[in-house]
């Protein structure tokens, strides 16, 4: 790969400071850098710069993308969470007016961060990365990826957002569906990880436990025959988002059978749910 300069331009303004590389090598170097000492936000300001700068990614340099944008986006997304039910407790049983407008404004920065974050990530993609994938392994990816930051957004957003949010994941993960049933094997982690965030979107966001359930099964059944044929390492990685599909089929079996006696709402942990970030 060509090495150019990285520059700051276009880098997260939600991130902290990192020093800006000189060329991709060394950009590389500092994001496994980060990477080891978890300073998770260095790292993700540091990708997007590589990414920007060097759009071609290859398959490492996908994942180091998709490893230091989980963790960023990873604990804002716990945190909203928490503060949700917070702000569900204290809306219920709080004697003090305050309480819950303090959590309320709390929660509201914490959706701005998300915000921002994914939309970060829906550019780069879109400006850069897509651009420049010329293979189907990658544009898939990209695709996933898409249909996972917009189903980020739809966790939080309301009314006409939401709705308009919700089309784009579908559509994002639609594109990557399509293309991985010609592309890519039932067996190839991509695949699977893309079904299994898939999945998880129509369970959580569309509330559609069957799909999800189907969506699940298709996956891990049209994998399980093939297993023989793979190596040691792409046997472990199938094996473990097919373990995750699996488990999630679980959950969802057993709530679907739980809804005819009792109506629950949400989930007490919207965590349950496991996705392949």
């Amino acid at each position: 790969m060509n090495s150019k300069p990285i520059s700051p331009a276009s880098c997260p303004t939600t991130m902290s400071k990192a020093t800006p590389a000189k060329s991709y090598e060394e950009g590389i170097f500092m994001v496994k850098l980060a990477e080891q000492t978890e300073r998770f936000e260095d790292m993700a300001k540091l990708m997007h710069s590589v990414s920007a700068q060097n759009p071609r990614l290859s398959s490492q340099d996908r994942n180091l993308l998709s490893v230091a944008y989980k963790n960023v986006i990873g604990t804002r997304r716990a945190s909203w969470r928490v503060l949700t039910q917070i702000l569900n407790k204290e809306k219920r049983g709080s004697t003090d007016s305050a309480r819950p407008k303090l959590a309320e404004e709390m929660r509201t920065q914490v959706e701005k961060e998300l915000s921002e974050i994914c939309e970060e990530v829906l550019t780069l993609i879109d400006t850069h990365l897509l651009p420049a994938s010329d293979a189907e392994e990658s544009r898939i990816f990209f695709h996933k990826m898409k249909g996972d930051y917009y189903r980020y957004e739809a966790e939080f957003f309301t009314g006409d957002k939401l709705e308009s949010t919700k089309d784009k994941a579908k559509q994002a993960y639609a594109t990557a569906t399509k293309l991985a049933a010609q592309h890519l094997p039932p067996t190839n982690s991509i695949r699977l990880g893309l079904a299994l965030n898939n999945s998880v979107y129509f369970y959580e966001i569309e509330n559609s436990p069957k799909e999800a359930c189907d969506m699940a099964r298709a996956a891990f059944d049209n994998a399980i025959s093939d297993l023989e044929t793979l190596d040691e390492e792409s046997y472990k990685d199938t094996t473990l988002i097919m373990q995750l599909l699996r488990d999630n089929l679980s959950l969802w079996t057993s709530d679907i059978r739980d809804e005819e006696g009792e109506n629950e709402g949400e989930n007490e942990d919207e965590d349950d749910e496991k996705d392949d970030d």
